[in-house]
C-alpha cells in the first residue's frame, strides 16, 4: 500500500529542501518532494499543514508516565495541603492494600515543606505511598513502612529522635516502587504502557526510549513492552538498568545501562556534588562508583553494547569520567575508534563544567538531556537555586557548550518526570535561564528528532524524512519552524512505522 500524504509544507529536517508531499510504501518513506505528486494507492490532503520527521523522546517511563496520566491532579497540586486534599480521597476510594500517587512537585508551592508522616498518618489507616515526579523521594505513613520489609535497606529518614520522618530515598525506596509495581496485573501494567504511548503519539512523538527500571520495578514491566510493543502507537527501544549483561543479552538488547542511577537527583538532594547543598542536605549518594563502576562500563562495552547510566552532580559526573577515561586508556588506537562510534550515553549530566564536557567529547560521549528540567527548576527562585546556590544553579544545564564542543546531545522528557511533551522541550531550550546556552528553533527541534535519533544509532532510519526511513511524520496545523510560539502545540496527524496512529 502506498500513501501520499500532501501539505502546505514538508521539512525533512535533512539535506533535501522542503517540500509539499511525502509517499509512504508500507513502513517505509519512498520518496518526498514538490509539484506533481506520483501516483498512489491512497492519498491524504492536509491543506494549510506542515509536515515535520516524528519527534523521538530519549528518555521515557512508559508504565511510570501511564500511573502518572491516572492521576495528574498529583502534579499539578499547588500545596501540600492539596496534596493531602487528593491523598485522602485516593484512599478513600475502593479497594483494599497499598495506595500509590506518583508525581507531586513541592518546588512551586508556597510552603515548599512536603507532608510529614503524622499527617499521611491521619489521612487513612491503608499503606499510603505519594513518589515525587523525580522518582527519588517517597513520602510514606507507618502503614506504608510496616507493609514492606525494608530492614537493612538505607534511605529512611529519622529525625533526631529515631522517629521516621515519611520521607524515603535511595534502596529503600526502590523498595516501595517495587512492591507498589507488584501489586499491579499484567493487564493492569500493559493498560499504564499503552496509556503512555497513546499520549506520546498525540503529542506527535513517534520513538522512545524505554528506559526500564528492574531495580524498582521487577523485570515484569519490561516483560509486559517486549511482548506488546510491536502493538503500540509508537515504536519503543528498551534500554533496561543492570549491570546484568548475560540478561540484557539474552533480551537481544542493544543497549544496557539507561537511566541506570550512579547518583540521584537535585530534588531528593541525593544528586551527588563536590560542594554541600546550600540547605544542611549533604554532598548527596553515589549509588555506583569505582572499582565496581569501571568494571560494568568496560563488560558492557565489551560485549558489544552501548552503554549509559544516570548522573546529574558533578561528582558523579567526574566518576563516570573518570571511569570511562579508565576503560578508553586500555585500548589501542583501533579499539578506541570502536569505543568512540559505540556512543555511550550519559543520561542528564546536568552538572557538568566546561572541563568534564571536553573530556567527554574527547571520549566521544553522548549527553541525552531533558530540556524540561531547566524550564521547570532552573532560573532565579528556583528548586536548582535553593538546592545549589546561584552561582552553582546558574552553570546548570549547559547545552549550547556541549554542542560547541561536538558533544552528541540528544534530547527527551524523562516523562513521568517531566511531561510527554516535545513542544515543551523545544520551548525550554529556546528560553533557557542562561540566555548564552539557548537554542535556536531548528537547533531545538535537531536535538529532539535526529540527536535523540543518534543517540539510540537509529539516525539512518528516524529523525529525518529521507527514501528509506522509518515513515515516521506529523502533520501540524502551522509551521512549527516559523510560528512565533509552539508551546503547547499540537498535532493534526501522527504517523508511526506508517501506520496512522493519532488523528486530531
Amino acid at each position: 500500500m502506498r500513501t501520499l500524504y500532501r501539505a502546505r509544507r514538508v521539512h525533512t529536517l535533512g539535506i533535501a529542501p522542503p517540500g509539499e508531499w511525502v509517499l509512504v510504501d508500507g513502513r517505509h518513506v519512498q520518496r518526498v518532494g514538490a509539484g506533481e505528486p506520483p501516483s498512489a494507492d491512497r492519498v491524504v490532503e492536509l491543506p494549510g499543514a506542515t509536515i515535520l520527521p516524528g519527534f523521538v523522546d530519549a528518555h521515557v517511563h512508559l508504565s511510570a508516565t501511564g500511573l502518572a496520566l491516572e492521576a495528574e491532579e498529583v502534579r499539578a497540586a499547588p500545596s501540600r495541603e492539596a496534596l493531602l486534599a487528593i491523598a485522602r480521597a485516593r484512599a478513600e476510594g475502593p479497594g483494599e492494600g497499598l495506595v500509590c500517587l506518583e508525581g507531586w512537585d513541592e518546588s512551586a508551592w508556597p510552603d515548599p515543606r512536603p507532608p510529614a508522616i503524622d499527617e499521611l498518618d491521619a489521612l487513612t489507616p491503608r499503606p499510603l505511598v505519594l513518589f515525587r515526579a523525580d522518582g527519588h523521594v517517597a513520602l510514606v505513613n507507618r502503614a506504608a513502612l510496616a507493609s514492606v520489609d525494608l530492614a537493612g535497606a538505607e534511605g529512611v529518614e529519622h529525625d533526631a529522635h529515631g522517629r521516621p520522618t515519611g520521607r524515603v530515598v535511595g534502596a529503600a525506596q526502590r523498595l516501595l516502587r517495587r512492591a507498589s509495581s507488584s501489586n499491579r496485573s499484567r493487564e493492569q501494567v500493559e493498560g499504564l504502557q499503552l496509556r503512555a504511548a497513546a499520549t506520546a503519539a498525540a503529542r506527535g512523538i513517534t520513538a522512545v526510549h524505554e528506559m526500564s527500571m528492574p531495580e524498582s520495578d521487577g523485570l515484569r514491566d519490561l516483560e509486559v513492552l517486549l511482548a506488546h510493543r510491536d502493538r503500540l502507537p509508537v515504536d519503543a527501544t528498551p534500554i533496561v538498568a543492570t549491570t546484568d549483561l548475560p540478561l540484557a543479552i539474552a533480551l537481544g538488547l542493544s543497549a544496557i545501562g539507561g537511566d541506570l542511577p550512579v547518583d540521584g537527583s537535585i530534588g531528593a538532594r541525593t544528586a551527588a556534588v563536590s560542594v554541600p547543598y546550600e540547605d544542611g542536605g549533604g554532598t548527596g549518594a553515589m549509588y555506583l562508583d569505582g572499582d565496581a563502576l569501571v568494571s560494568f562500563l568496560h563488560a558492557g562495552h565489551a560485549a558489544g553494547l552501548q552503554v549509559g547510566v544516570h548522573a546529574i552532580g558533578d561528582r558523579a559526573i567526574e566518576a563516570v569520567l573518570v571511569a570511562w577515561e579508565r576503560v578508553y586508556g586500555a585500548l589501542d588506537s583501533r579499539a578506541r575508534r570502536h569505543f568512540r562510534a559505540r556512543r555511550h550515553r550519559i543520561e542528564h549530566v546536568e552538572m557538568a563544567s566546561d572541563d568534564q564536557i571536553e573530556r567527554a567529547a574527547m571520549l566521544g560521549l553522548a549527553a541525552s538531556i531533558q530540556p524540561a528540567f531547566d524550564r521547570l527548576w532552573g532560573g532565579p527562585g528556583g528548586l536548582y537555586e535553593r538546592a545549589l546556590g546561584p552561582e552553582r544553579a546558574a552553570r546548570m544545564n549547559p547545552v549550547r557548550t556541549f554542542l560547541s564542543r561536538g558533544v552528541l546531545v540528544g534530547a527527551g522528557s524523562d516523562a513521568p518526570v517531566t511531561p510527554l511533551d516535545p513542544w515543551l522541550g523545544v520551548a525550554s531550550l529556546e528560553t533557557h535561564h542562561d540566555p548564552a546556552q539557548r537554542l535556536s528553533r531548528l537547533e531545538a527541534v535537531g536535538l529532539l528528532t535526529v540527536g535523540a535519533a543518534r543517540l539510540g544509532h537509529q539516525e539512518d532510519k528516524k529523525g529525518v524524512l529521507q527514501p528509506g526511513g522509518h515513515a515516521d511524520l506529523v502533520a501540524w496545523p502551522v509551521d512549527p519552524l516559523e510560528a512565533p510560539e509552539v508551546e503547547g502545540l499540537r498535532p493534526l496527524l501522527t504517523v508511526s512505522l506508517g501506520r496512522e496512529v493519532f488523528a486530531a
